[in-house]
Parts: structure tokens; sequence; C-alpha cells
């Protein structure tokens, strides 16, 4: 499906999206230090009801979307996850379960899987035990997520391990390859710590030196040649060290719609971070038209928005300006060329933060959601940093 495009936009017209995120709640047993959701977290109680989330998985099937991620926080807090699961299967999406493994079991599992869940993407912090459950926050979470990985398996689902890498755990890399060897996945994503949000608050806990890098890069191109038809390895770098800006998202709202656990329709998990933006509510609105009538979604669509050096790069339609995110959290303006490009007017301030960076990683800032308390979870007394579904 095709719509034509918005005076903000140039040619070719805007395209329906491919991929839905819809992050159904920002509830979470971990506390990662380098957590992608906003720093001001949704409680449960504003999260969208399993109906309304049922009627935006009908309009995304009616607006051409091929592929829903059941998201969060952590998706599997939700206990109609099996109900949008089963919905979303009987519309003819591909359903893909984005979690940390930590609340699922076997049993759990078998219900996702019966009522037609595709794919699972299992997030892991580290090999180490000791360093992943300190950089998450939650004791005994490495056992739960390989005992998961067995069972994933096991019910003939295919499997992809996601690792988010920084300066305490990317030395470790090679072993996370051969974990996803050991474990049977057919993908593993190696995504480096991109900075806004949590991150940033913690980017002197988490980046990497350029020797690390440079290390970890070579690691990933000798393991997809050594591999290659066995397990596909996806590489996201981080922007300190890069020359060019990477097509965020594939660009603007070109490719990706993303869904908060409110209801807010956003072209990425980041954008509600930007301030003078009036996202649209699919919780009161339709989805078809925040994504292609919206002022906010249409606003750095294309590239006539573009400021110069961009405007007048032979790059403009590959990258696409970067990170409208990591542009404001860096200059105060979502507007301005991503400063991770060496053109980019604001490019020193990246320079300077790689400069900055100190030899000892600085203490981590965990996420937090309101008042913290202590819980037993299988005999072990477990910090929970979310509330308990009403």
């Amino acid at each position: 499906m095709s719509h034509a495009s918005s005076p903000a936009a140039e040619s070719p017209p805007v395209e329906a999206p491919m991929g839905l995120l819809m992050e159904l709640t920002h509830r979470c047993p971990l506390r990662c230090p380098y957590c992608s959701n906003p720093v001001e977290l949704q409680r449960a109680g504003e999260e969208m009801d399993t109906a309304t989330w049922k009627r935006v998985l009908g309009e995304a099937a009616a607006l051409g979307i091929l592929q829903v991620h059941f998201s969060g926080g952590e998706p599997t807090a939700r206990k109609d996850l099996p109900d949008l699961v089963r919905h979303a299967a009987g519309l003819g999406l591909y359903t893909n379960l984005i979690t940390s493994g930590v609340l699922l079991d076997g049993a759990s599992l078998a219900v996702l899987a019966d009522a037609g869940l595709d794919h699972v993407q299992l997030s892991f912090q580290d090999v180490e035990v000791e360093s992943a459950e300190r950089i998450g926050g939650m004791p005994g979470a490495q056992a739960r997520k390989l005992a998961l990985a067995g069972q994933v398996t096991a019910a003939g689902l295919p499997l992809t391990l996601n690792f988010v890498v920084h300066r305490q755990n990317l030395d470790r890399l090679p072993q996370m390859i051969d974990l996803g060897l050991e474990l049977g996945a057919g993908r593993i994503e190696v995504a480096h710590v991109q900075y806004y949000g949590w991150s940033l608050m913690n980017r002197d806990a988490l980046l990497p030196s350029r020797a690390q890098l440079d290390a970890a890069t070579a690691t990933v191109e000798a393991a997809r040649a050594r591999l290659k038809g066995r397990m596909v390895i996806d590489y996201v770098p981080p922007d300190y060290y890069a020359a060019r800006p990477k097509a965020c998202m594939g660009g603007w709202a070109r490719r990706f719609m993303n869904i908060s656990p409110a209801g807010l329709a956003l072209p990425c998990h980041a954008a509600e971070t930007l301030p003078g933006f009036d996202w649209p509510s699919v919780a009161t609105g339709s989805l078809a038209a925040a994504w292609y009538d919206s002022e906010a979604f249409n606003r750095y669509r294309g590239t006539a928005w573009m400021p110069e050096p961009c405007q007048g790069c032979e790059r403009r339609e590959v990258d696409w300006g970067g990170c409208r995110c990591q542009a404001f959290a860096l200059t105060g303006d979502a507007g301005r060329t991503d400063p991770a490009c060496a053109l980019s007017p604001d490019h020193g301030v990246m320079l300077a933060a790689v400069r900055a960076r100190g030899e000892v990683p600085a203490e981590f800032i965990y996420r937090q959601y309101g008042p913290a308390k202590t819980v037993p979870v299988d005999g072990t007394q477990v910090r929970e940093t979310w509330p308990a579904e009403p």
C-alpha cells in the first residue's frame, strides 16, 4: 500500500510500514542501565487494554504491516499476551516475542506457541553469570534465560539471541557467539549500546574504547565467514567512532512504527523523548491516520526538512540524516544534523565524549520504576522495580 506524500516529504510516496513494535508495558523485573524505554516510564494503569490492542492489530493487518513484535519492558508481564498473539496470528501477521525470558517457563511458552507465536528473541546481558546479573540487576536471571533458550528450540520455535554490548562485556564477544551456537540460535544480534535515555546517563560506564570496538568488529567479520549458512550475525556498531551516521530505523517513519504502552504512535522507540511533538494516539485514533497524516510522522520524513550539510549530501537518501533522538540528546535540537556525521558542525560533541571517557567505568545508574520492593522468586529475594498488574 502507498499513499500520497505529504508536503514535508519528497518522492517517492509514503509506503506502508513493514513492522510494528508493540510495547505492551514498561514493567520489567530487570533494571538494565542501557534500557531503551523512556526515562519517564508508564505505569500498569496507563496501559491500553486488550480490546484496544486487538483493534490496533486488525488495523495493522489492514494497513499492510507484515510483522508484529511484542515488546516492553517485559511483554510477558501482560497476562493477555497469549490472547494478543492468537489474535495477531489469526490475522496472518508474523509474530515475534522480544523478551528477557525471566518470567517465562516451559508451560507458559507452550501456551504462546499454541497461540501461534512464530519466533522468540531472547536477550542476554553477558555470558558470565556474575556480570550478567550485575548488569540486569536480578539474581538468578541467567539460569532462567538458559533454560528458556532450550525450551524454545525444543518447542520448534526459531530463536534469536540479543546481546547488548558495551565496555563492560565486549571482551567476551567470542563467547557470546559460541553461546549462540551452543543454544541452537539461528541468529544473534550484537548491538552496541546507543546513547540516549538511560544509556546516555550511563555513557561513561558503557562506552567502549576504540581498540575494543575494532576487536569486536573483527570478531564479527571472522565469525560471519566461519558460520555462513549456520548462524546469521546482525551487528549494530556505536556511533561515537563513526564518520557517517546510520539510517536510524531505516529513516524516520519510512519502514517502522512503534506503539507505546499508553497507545502513542511513534516512529521509533525513543522518539517520545523529543519535545514539541503532538504524538498521535491509537487509543483514540487510527493507525493509518497516525502513519500517513500526522504532522509528527511527516516532520522528518523524506529529505525536504534537512539542513546543510545533509541537504546537499549524496548520502541524504542513504542515511536519511541519521538519528533525530541522538541529535536532540546531544545538541538540544532534533532537526540538526546527527553529530555522528563528521560533516556535522556538532561532531565535536561526540569526539569530546570519547576523549572524556575514563579509564575506569563509572558506576551504573540503574533503571527504576517507582518504589522498589523485594519479593521472593524461587526462594531468592529479588528486587522488583515494577508494581503488580492490577
